[in-house]
């Protein structure tokens, strides 16, 4: 079995699935997809937007087991992780999967604050489904560092959780959301001990990143898109700050934090070429900063919600131009500690690292 390529096709295609859990249907990050964990890799699967439907591949139960198949052949067995922790409540009532969710095979996820300055405005990130989450009633407006830090020490001990990652829908105030993150993992630290990534909008004041300092392990800046044309069509937000601000930010960060422990997502799907991908992951490699390369996920309910994500052939091809652009520099995906890149659920590059 080809791992790698099996994952690419997954995260692209996705796969069907029947009397299954189809996982989070939004929220910030790549939602309403599952788990799947073969070969050594973990993937997060699309399962419910509406070119899973033409898939080949599908899940089906065989003795008490779940195979994955393609075009009804078995291809292998998977396994589905699942989490004690969500079955149970907080202090004061709340589901703790309201709270926080196990990503990937062992990292506990959350957004901090579920609201976004951006939100209701024009220049609404297209992709996004932050606030969906919240009107289906999945979670709560925002998480206190105490509800936290109860989530993390019942995930830690029940599910061997190994790693955190916060992020959170940019605030009205300067910080951008910085302080509640930091406020959050702190809590979590001095309950659990465990590695934290935290995610965020470049500040226009770069010693807001300093303040993490002490509270977090390592930091995704996320800028989405290098072609600027792109990013001002589907993420305005975005293309309003200016990229020498992420440049600014990721340096500061990378000073604090140290190579490989700051990212940036970077989405394949957008109308960009795989030229913009491959040389702005190159930038960002050589300044220490691990590019996350997602193929696009269309989440229902989304303004691009009837797009089609890239060719399994594509992603292929840009994992392989930016793998070795990794392998040039010594950047390896295991040297980080926390979050998304540790996690790697949602990308196929780190498994072309090999």
């Amino acid at each position: 079995m080809d791992t790698k390529r099996l994952k690419t096709e997954l995260l692209c295609l996705g796969a069907k699935v029947s009397g299954i859990d189809r996982g989070r249907r939004a929220g910030a990050g790549p939602a309403a997809g599952g788990m799947f964990i073969f070969g050594g890799t973990v993937a997060n699967v699309p399962t419910q937007s509406w070119f899973v439907i033409q898939s080949p591949y599908s899940v089906d139960t065989e003795h008490g087991h779940y195979v994955l198949k393609k075009n009804g052949t078995r291809i292998t067995e998977i396994r589905l992780p699942s989490a004690r922790f969500h079955n149970l409540k907080t202090r004061d009532g709340i589901p703790y999967y309201k709270i926080a969710l196990l990503h990937g095979a062992n990292c506990l996820a959350t957004t901090t604050i579920q609201t976004c300055v951006y939100w209701n405005t024009p220049e609404r990130c297209k992709f996004c489904a932050i606030e969906l989450s919240l009107r289906n009633k999945a979670t709560i407006a925002k998480k206190t560092p105490e509800q936290l830090a109860e989530v993390a020490e019942a995930a830690k001990r029940l599910d061997k959780v190994t790693h955190v990652t916060l992020t959170t829908g940019t605030t009205g105030t300067p910080d951008k959301g910085i302080n509640h993150l930091a406020a959050t993992a702190r809590a979590i630290k001095e309950a659990t001990g465990l590695p934290i990534h935290a995610q965020f909008e470049p500040p226009g004041d770069l010693s807001m990143i300093d303040t993490l300092y002490d509270a977090v392990d390592t930091v995704g800046i996320h800028v989405e898109c290098f072609d600027r044309a792109v990013l001002e069509r589907v993420a305005k937000c975005k293309a309003n700050i200016p990229f020498e601000r992420y440049v600014a930010a990721w340096k500061r960060a990378v000073e604090i934090f140290g190579d490989t422990q700051v990212s940036t997502y970077v989405i394949a799907g957008l109308g960009e070429g795989d030229e913009s991908i491959i040389a702005g992951s190159r930038f960002a490699v050589e300044l220490g900063v691990y590019p996350f390369i997602v193929p696009l996920r269309p989440i229902p309910g989304t303004m691009l919600e009837k797009d089609k994500p890239p060719e399994p052939e594509r992603m292929h091809h840009i994992y392989e131009q930016v793998a070795d652009i990794l392998h040039e520099c010594g950047m390896r995906w295991s040297e980080n500690r926390a979050g998304c890149v540790r996690c790697r659920a949602c990308s196929g590059l780190p498994d072309f690292e090999y």
